[in-house]
């Protein structure tokens, strides 16, 4: 009998349409012989839907058309299972209900990836894919994984935080704290986004005024750091659970610019990229790169063993990519970020490791039931009620 696994993607996020790319990308290539793959799209007004159309990239092209053919669902819970039902108004009325046996999140950025969706799913009762909360929350906040880090003693670059308030109404102490205490070159980013967006790397005054007007766009906290000079990317995976961690090949993502873009991540391939694995547009499979990384034998080991590190400081689960920034010169190596639902699930560094993709999905659902059935043996209620006892001590 196949397992039913539902497949969420999109969210109210600025990397929407990137889940989208990396979740059909994703349920092309998951075993049809072993699951029945149910795709449940989430539009930016947080409503859901299911359709048959979703399979294929080129149907999102216009998505106002396809979603006239989708139907608008919802979850609940009948007979101890999770369950997608039609809404009551929709015009899809003989919609069959069908039951999730585990929920795959295939999602990017805030209001997704930082573990709003995962606590939904825990409210549910229902196996998913990936990180839990506090690991999703850990890995979207920069600053807060860079503490777990500290923890650890794995290398990050120190950091100067700031609101958007407070840049609004002190500037000033702020652009004297980050010349003072981090100095040109520097990195501005929001704290909690990924896919690049909304990041700067500055080299005077004026171009961190126009850095932290840019970040202010996307996210209410600010991240200030030191630039890595002679800098070099270098990305690794992690597939793991709780104390059995598999660190992937490394790779080295090409440049354009400064820094790394969004541009760089999702547009850079065309549609003559070797790693495609759909029509269209190829996420992060697309990025030019080198894999292997052109490093030594012993910076890669050093790189593996910070990547699993890393994902063990959060409590990761499922896969992970950590990005690294290593000067060039002096060899310094830094963990940059941690993606905890990467763009592509990462599945080109895993093929680049021998695991076929198809392989990469079996291994994160198995991972899913396992994480359940260990959270099954613990107890989350006690035999007590006191309900049953005299409130006559409580206020009124």
């Amino acid at each position: 009998m196949k397992t039913t696994v539902g497949f969420f993607f999109g969210g109210n996020s600025v990397e929407h349409e990137v889940s989208i790319i990396s979740c059909v990308q994703a349920m092309q290539n998951t075993n049809k012989e072993k699951y029945n793959i149910i795709p449940i799209y989430i539009a930016k007004n947080k409503k859901m839907y299911y359709s048959e159309h979703f399979f294929n990239i080129e149907n999102f092209k216009n998505i106002s058309e396809l979603l006239k053919k989708a139907v608008p669902v919802f979850l609940t819970i009948e007979n101890n299972s999770v369950v997608i039902k039609a809404q009551k108004d929709s015009v899809f009325k003989k919609f069959k209900p069908i039951a999730l046996d585990v929920a795959f999140p295939v999602v990017h950025g805030t209001n997704c990836e930082d573990g709003s969706l995962q606590g939904y799913f825990e409210l549910l009762g229902i196996p998913y894919v990936g990180c839990d909360v506090l690991a999703s929350a850990l890995g979207m906040d920069k600053y807060m994984f860079k503490l777990a880090l500290k923890e650890k003693n794995v290398p990050v670059l120190n950091c100067i935080t700031f609101t958007s308030n407070e840049y609004t109404e002190n500037s000033e102490k702020i652009i004297e704290n980050i010349e003072k205490n981090i100095g040109y070159p520097l990195i501005i980013k929001p704290q909690n986004l990924g896919s690049s967006v909304g990041i700067s790397k500055v080299e005077n005054i004026d171009e961190l005024k126009e850095a932290i007007l840019l970040a202010q766009n996307f996210a209410l906290n600010i991240l200030a750091e030191k630039a890595v000079e002679n800098l070099r990317e270098i990305n690794c995976s992690v597939v793991g659970y709780y104390d059995e961690f598999e660190a992937s090949e490394c790779e080295e993502p090409i440049m354009q610019d400064k820094i790394l873009s969004y541009e760089d991540k999702y547009l850079s391939g065309g549609k003559n990229s070797k790693d495609a694995k759909t029509e269209g547009s190829k996420g992060m499979s697309s990025l030019s790169r080198k894999l292997p990384a052109d490093i030594t034998a012993e910076q890669k080991a050093l790189i593996q063993k910070y990547a699993v590190e890393s994902f063990k400081a959060i409590g990761g689960h499922g896969v992970a990519r950590i990005d690294f920034l290593m000067n060039d010169k002096t060899k310094e190596i830094f963990v940059n970020e941690i993606n905890t639902i990467p763009g592509s699930l990462a599945f080109y560094l895993w093929e680049a490791s021998g695991i076929p993709y198809s392989e990469l999905i079996t291994k994160l659902i198995k991972l899913a039931f396992k994480r359940q059935r260990n959270k099954e043996n613990l107890s989350f209620s006690i035999n007590t009620n006191i309900l049953n006892g005299n409130f006559g001590g409580l206020k009124k």
